[in-house]
This record gives structure tokens, sequence and C-alpha cells, in this order.
């Protein structure tokens, strides 16, 4: 204690750059250990992660709107369940439902894959499949059917034009083309369902079917960008 108190100024003035240089050299090393994690895994982490690549402007495009069309579409088919699901057609709708879900698991698995934005539209699309399928089954299966027929004749055109713009394309997405074929034959399916379940003998058959239509590629164009 006498010892330290009877230093010359400038021997205290050394002993304190010391600690002080010290004091540095700790803080820097705590530092540098904090920036890479407290068991230095920080840097294999992020290598152990790699993000996907983005989807070109085209793949984009299609995942969005494809999966806004089938989350449609099971909402449709929901709609329709919840009137007819307990009738003669129940069964025949359950089935095409069942189909729609798989389209729309399988389009939300790519939305995550290819990290693509969903649309803006989604709630809507939600609420207006539901009211679609629902307010047509109250006109009757006939008019059910009908909305079936309307949909899956515009959404198998849809498909087949997608699958053209694939395979022109400079570099062909394998794996999208075969998605897209498989839902496209199975919407077909859907549509010939509907036709032989009597769509065409439903009220206002021409009417309702361009309605429809004309919603279905409205919110087709509106998916595709926003």
């Amino acid at each position: 204690m006498l010892r330290n108190i009877c230093r010359t100024p400038g021997q205290r003035l050394t002993l304190t750059a010391a600690a002080s240089a010290r004091w540095v050299h700790l803080s820097s090393n705590r530092a540098a250990t904090a920036a890479c994690g407290t068991d230095g895994k920080s840097a294999a982490t992020d290598k152990q992660q790699p993000l996907r690549p983005r989807a070109n402007a085209l793949t984009d495009e299609i995942i969005r709107v494809d999966h806004a069309g089938e989350l449609g579409a099971d909402r449709i088919y929901a709609g329709q369940m919840a009137i007819l699901g307990n009738g003669p057609m129940g069964k025949t709708i359950e089935h095409m439902w069942e189909q729609e879900k798989d389209h729309r698991k399988r389009f939300e698995n790519l939305i995550q894959q290819h990290r693509v934005r969903p649309t803006i539209m989604t709630p809507i699309w939600n609420v207006a499949g539901f009211m679609l399928g629902a307010g047509t089954a109250l006109m009757g299966e006939k008019a059910a059917m009908a909305c079936t027929v309307a949909v899956e004749t515009v959404i198998v055109e849809h498909y087949n034009d997608q699958l053209r713009q694939i395979m022109e394309s400079p570099n062909p997405d394998k794996e999208l083309l075969e998605t897209i074929t498989k839902f496209r034959d199975e919407e077909q399916e859907h549509h010939d369902t509907g036709i032989e379940c009597g769509a065409e003998q439903a009220p206002f058959y021409k009417a309702m079917t361009e309605v429809i239509k004309i919603g279905c590629k409205t919110a087709i164009a509106i998916s595709k960008k926003i």
C-alpha cells in the first residue's frame, strides 16, 4: 500500500497507461468473441442454410397467380360442400375438393421454395370463392355444376397458356411444367364431371357461366400483378 502511494508521478502514469492498454486488449477480444457467437458457429450456420435463388419473372408470376387460383377453387368447393355435402352430389364434390386441396398445398410449398410474394388479394379471393360456391349451390345441384364448368373452363385455358409460356422460355422449369400439366388434366376432369352431372340444364346456364368466367379472368389478371 505504502509502495503504491510512494510511486513517482511518472511511474503512476506508466502503470496507468499499461493498465489501459491491457483493458483495451481484453475489450477487443470480448467484442470479437461476441460478434462470432459464444461458440464460434455464426459463420458456419449461415453456410448451412443457403437461400434459394429468387424465381425469375415468369416463374414468379405463374406461382403467384396459380396459388391464388387454387385457393379460390378450394374455397368454391368448400362453399358447395357446406350446402350440398349431405346430398346426392356430396361424394362427387368432395372428390373434386380433395384434389383442389392438394393443388393449393403444392402451390403453397412452391411459394415458400421460390420465395414468391403471394397476391395481396388473398383474403378477398378466400371470401369470394366460398360465397360463389355456396351461392350457386343454394340455386341447386345443376347450378353448382354450372359454376364448376365455368371456373374449370377458364382454369384449363389458363394452364394451357402457361404451359406454352414455360416451354417457350429459355430455361423451362421442368418441375413446374409437370405440376401444371397434372393439375390441368385434373381440372379438365372436374369440367367434364360438371357436364355429366347436368350443368347445362341449370337455369340461365349461358348467362351464369359467362359472368363467372369474366370474374375468374379478372381475378387472374389482378393476381398476376398484385
